[in-house]
C-alpha cells in the first residue's frame, strides 16, 4: 500500500506557523536578494532564500532532512559572515538573530513532529546551532575594532601642570585654559577610588524648552570656576553664578532671548571671563554670548551690567550686518579674551540663502566694547571696517565652534566653517572660499592675517572645523620643542601644524578625490589627508551595511547601493550622496583633551554616516523665499539653498527601523600618544539603553556630542553618548573604570576643578533636541566622599 503525501495540517498549528515563516522569509530574501544582486551586491540573500525554500517543501513533507537542509543554511551563514565582517559581535548579530532563533524553534517545537528526525536531522541541527554559539561567544571577547594598548606609565607621577600661572584648583576658561587643552592638573581622582564618586551638588537652572524653541535646542555648557565661583549659561543664555563647593546660587542674569521656532540654534556653550587687575566694579568680568547676536558684559562678584561697556553692558553684534533677522547670526561659543581685546566670532545659519549674514570675526576693547578690527572672510581687504551705509560681506565663512589662543605669540586659532549654502557651490568665486573650512591664524592685537591653513577645498560637504583648536608644545624627531595646534576635523584627520607658521608638522598630503559634482558645480582635484587620523581606512561597501534583522540590513545593503558612495569626498549629487564620515563628522565642537605633562590626546571620535540629496528648483522648491520666510530650525531635513539651483535634503543614514545602516560601533573612546603620532587604544563607547523600545544596555559604541576631558590623575571623564551616562576611563588603558546615570542627556563637556582640597567633576546634562536625548535643566557635581 503506497503512502499518500503529507499534508500540512499533520504537522499541527506550530507546523503551519513555520511553514508560513519560512515561506515567507524565503520570498523575501530571494526577491530582496536578486534586487540587491542586480545592483552589484552579494549573492548570499538569494543563495539563502532558495535553499530556505527547500527547506520549506521538506519541512511540509515532514522530511527529517528539512533539518540537515537548514543546519547548512546556519553554517553557510557562519562562515559567509565571518568572511564579511570578522569576529564582531553586533555585525554578527543580526545576521545570526533570526535565524539562529528560528533553528532553536525547528528544534524544540517542530523536529519531534518530523518522521525519522532522531535519525541525524537533529544531530546536524544541534551541531549548526553549537558552532553559531561558539563563534558569537569568541566574538563577544574579541572585537576587531578595539584597539588594547597602553602607556604602561602609572599615571598621577608626572608633575602637576601650571600653565600661565593659573590655579590648579581653578578652570577659567572653556578648555581650561585658552590653548584649549581640556587638562585639568588636579590628581586626589584617580583611577584606584574614581569609583566612589558620588553626587556632590545638583543644581537646576529652570531653563526648559518652550513653545517658541526649535527642534535644535541643547544644553552644551562647560562651567567656568575662578575662585570659590562657578560660572555657566542655560539654553536661552541665562547665566548663573554658585557657591563652588556647594552649588547654591549667588546671582542670575536673564538677557531675555526672544526665541523663534526658525532659529537654527539655541544653545550656550559657555562664558568667558577676564580679570582687568583694575579696582572698582566689573574689574573682573564674565562675557556673555546671546543668540540673538548680542555680547554682555557683567560683574562677575554682582551679576551686574558693566556700564561703560557697550551700551550698558550690552554689545550689539548686528551692527552692519547684512542681514540681521535674528536667529540668522548666533554667537553660541565663548569668545577668546585678552586683558586688551575680546575676539568675537559667530554660527551663521547653514544652508538658507546665498544671502545671508557675514561670518566676519571682529576684536572689541575689553574694557569699552569698542570696535578695535575686523577681519571679514569674504571681502578682498578683510581688514576694511565697512564705513556709513556699508555692510559686511554677505555669507563669508564663519566661524562657530571655541577659538584657541596663544599669549606669547599673541595669536587666535579660529577653526573655520564653510561660506553658506554649504552643499553647493558653483556661485562661489576664489575670494569667497579663500578662508573657508581650514584653521585660521590672527594677530589678536590688530586682527591681521597670521596664516591660513585649508583643510577641505572647495566644502561641498560642511567639513569645516568643527571644534577648538588645541595647543601644545610637543618634541619632534630632532628633539627639538615645536610649539603646535592640533585641529580635529569631521574628516576625522587631525591637523598637526606649527603655530607660529602653519606649516604640518604631521605630513597631510594632497590626495585624489572623486570627481564629478553636480551641473553648475565642480569638485577640488585633491584633498589633504593628515597622516594622523581616525578616518576609515577602507571604503564601505554592503557589508558594513547592519540592521536589527536580516531584513532590514538587507534594505541598508539595497539602500548603500542606490546611493552613490566612492569614498571620502564624494560630490553631492541628485542621485543622493553617502556621506561618510557624515555631516556630524568624526569629531565634532567637542574637541580633544591633551594631557601635555604625558604627551597624551584623548579623543571621542563618531562614525556615523549622512545621505545628501540635492533637490532641483521646481514646483514646491523655488529659488527665492517667499517673503518673511524663516529658517527651518534643524540643521537636518530639508534645507532649502535659497538662490542657488539646488535645496538639499540632510539624514542619517538609517534602516526603515530608525537604526543606522552601517554597523556599529558609532562612537569611540581613544588615546594617541603625541609623542609618536599612534592610537594606542581606542575602545566602544555608550550603550543602547535609551536608544531602543527596550531599555537593553547593550554596549555598541553610540553617536556623541561634547567632548573630553582629562586629568593629571590618570583619568579621563566625558559625558556625549545617546545613552544617559557621564563615563571615567582609565588614560593608561582605556578601560571604563566608573559611570553615573545622568537625569537627562549629557550633551556637553564636562570640567574639574577643587575647593579646599576635595576635587570636583561638574557636566551639565539638559540633553539635545535633534540628537534625541532627554532634555533637562541639571547640573551636577561628583566628588569623592568627604
Amino acid at each position: 500500500m503506497s503512502r499518500q503525501p503529507t499534508s500540512s495540517t499533520s504537522l499541527g498549528f506550530i507546523g503551519g506557523i513555520t511553514l508560513v515563516f519560512t515561506a515567507l522569509t524565503a520570498l523575501y530574501l530571494l526577491i530582496g536578494g536578486a534586487w540587491l544582486l542586480s545592483l552589484g551586491g552579494s549573492a548570499y540573500y538569494v543563495v539563502t532564500g532558495v535553499v530556505l525554500l527547500g527547506v520549506t517543501w521538506l519541512l511540509y513533507r515532514r522530511r527529517p532532512a528539512a533539518l540537515v537542509l537548514y543546519a547548512l543554511v546556519l553554517v553557510g551563514t557562519a562562515l559567509w559572515s565571518l568572511w564579511e565582517s570578522g569576529p564582531d559581535f553586533w555585525a554578527l548579530a543580526p545576521r545570526s538573530g533570526v535565524l539562529v532563533v528560528f533553528g532553536v524553534w525547528l528544534l524544540l517545537l517542530v523536529s519531534w513532529r518530523l518522521e525519522g528526525a532522531k535519525k541525524g536531522g537533529v544531530s546536524a541541527l544541534v551541531a549548526a546551532l553549537v558552532i553559531w554559539a561558539g563563534v558569537l561567544v569568541y566574538a563577544c571577547f574579541n572585537d576587531p575594532q578595539t584597539i588594547n594598548g597602553s602607556f604602561g606609565a602609572s599615571a598621577g607621577t608626572t608633575p602637576a601642570a601650571n600653565p600661565d600661572g593659573i590655579d590648579p584648583a581653578d578652570w577659567p576658561a572653556y578648555g581650561r585654559t585658552q590653548e584649549g587643552t581640556r587638562y585639568s592638573p588636579l590628581q586626589q581622582i584617580t583611577p584606584e577610588n574614581v569609583k566612589n564618586l558620588q553626587v556632590a551638588w545638583t543644581f537646576r537652572t529652570g531653563d526648559t524648552k518652550g513653545p517658541n524653541d526649535p527642534v535644535e535646542i541643547t544644553n552644551e555648557v562647560t562651567p567656568l570656576k575662578i575662585g570659590n565661583l562657578l560660572y555657566l549659561c542655560s539654553p536661552h543664555q541665562k547665566i548663573f553664578a554658585l557657591d563652588a563647593q556647594s552649588g547654591e546660587l549667588k546671582w542670575t542674569f536673564d538677557p531675555k532671548l526672544q526665541a523663534d521656532p526658525s532659529f537654527q540654534h539655541v544653545t550656550c556653550r559657555g562664558v568667558s571671563y577676564i580679570d582687568l587687575a583694575t579696582n572698582g566694579a566689573c574689574a573682573r568680568r564674565v562675557l556673555l554670548p546671546v543668540n540673538d547676536g548680542h555680547l554682555y558684559a557683567l560683574d562677575a562678584i554682582t551679576g551686574e551690567r558693566c556700564a561703560g561697556f557697550g551700551n550698558n553692558g550690552d554689545l550689539d553684534l548686528q551692527h552692519a550686518m547684512p542681514v540681521k533677522t535674528p536667529g540668522m547670526y548666533e554667537p553660541t561659543s565663548p569668545p577668546v579674551v585678552t586683558n586688551k581685546v575680546i575676539v568675537v566670532a559667530g554660527a551663521v545659519e547653514d544652508n538658507f540663502s546665498n544671502r545671508e549674514p557675514s561670518g566676519v570675526i571682529r576684536g572689541f576693547d575689553v574694557r569699552t566694547g569698542e570696535l578695535l578690527w575686523v577681519f571679514d572672510t569674504g571681502a578682498e581687504d578683510p581688514n576694511k571696517i565697512p564705513g556709513p551705509g556699508e555692510h559686511y560681506t554677505w555669507n563669508s565663512p564663519n566661524s562657530w565652534a571655541p577659538a584657541a589662543y596663544d599669549a606669547k605669540l599673541d595669536i587666535v586659532y579660529l577653526p573655520m566653517g564653510v561660506r553658506t549654502p554649504d552643499i553647493w557651490g558653483g556661485d562661489r568665486t576664489p575670494l569667497m572660499e579663500r578662508y573657508a573650512s581650514g584653521i585660521l591664524a590672527l594677530h589678536v592685537a590688530t586682527g591681521k592675517l597670521a596664516w591660513f591653513y585649508q583643510t577641505a577645498h572647495h566644502d561641498l560637504w560642511d567639513m569645516d572645523m568643527p571644534s577648538q583648536p588645541t595647543l601644545d608644545d610637543i618634541t619632534d624627531k630632532d628633539g627639538k620643542t615645536v610649539p603646535v595646534v592640533y585641529g580635529p576635523a569631521k574628516t576625522g584627520n587631525l591637523f598637526v601644524l606649527d603655530r607660529r607658521t602653519g606649516e604640518p608638522v604631521v605630513p597631510a598630503p594632497e590626495m585624489p578625490v572623486p570627481q564629478g559634482a553636480a551641473p553648475g558645480d565642480h569638485v577640488a582635484p585633491t584633498q589633504p589627508f593628515s597622516e594622523l587620523t581616525f578616518r576609515p581606512k577602507n571604503l564601505l561597501t554592503d557589508a558594513d551595511m547592519w540592521g536589527a534583522t536580516m531584513y532590514d540590513q538587507l534594505v541598508c545593503r539595497v539602500m548603500f547601493h542606490k546611493l552613490r558612495y566612492e569614498g571620502t569626498f564624494t560630490p553631492p549629487s541628485l542621485q543622493g550622496t553617502l556621506v561618510f564620515p557624515g555631516n556630524l563628522g568624526m569629531f565634532e565642537w567637542g574637541g580633544i583633551a591633551v594631557d601635555t605633562d604625558r604627551q597624551i590626546a584623548i579623543a571621542n571620535p563618531i562614525a556615523l554616516p549622512f545621505v545628501s540629496r540635492l533637490i532641483p528648483r521646481g514646483p514646491g522648491n523655488p529659488q527665492e523665499p517667499e517673503p518673511g520666510a524663516k529658517g527651518s530650525g534643524t540643521e537636518s531635513g530639508i534645507q532649502p539653498q535659497y538662490g542657488v539651483p539646488y535645496g538639499v535634503t540632510l539624514n542619517p543614514f538609517l534602516s526603515p527601523f530608525g537604526l543606522p545602516c552601517k554597523q556599529p560601533a558609532w562612537g569611540y573612546m581613544a588615546a594617541i600618544d603625541l609623542k609618536t603620532n599612534e592610537i594606542v587604544w581606542k575602545k566602544r563607547i555608550g550603550t543602547v539603553r535609551d536608544s531602543s523600545p527596550i531599555p537593553l544596555p547593550f554596549k555598541m559604541g553610540m553617536p556623541m556630542l561634547g567632548g573630553p576631558i582629562v586629568t593629571a590623575g590618570g583619568v579621563a571623564f566625558i559625558g556625549a553618548t545617546a545613552d544617559n551616562y557621564i563615563r571615567a576611563f582609565d588614560v593608561n588603558t582605556g578601560k571604563e573604570i566608573w559611570r553615573a546615570r545622568l537625569p537627562a542627556g549629557g550633551q556637553a563637556t564636562p570640567m574639574s576643578y577643587s575647593v579646599n582640597g576635595r576635587q570636583y567633576v561638574v557636566i551639565a546634562a539638559g540633553g539635545h533636541g535633534s540628537f534625541g536625548t532627554k532634555l533637562g535643566d541639571y547640573v551636577i557635581a561628583y566628588a569623592l566622599p568627604q
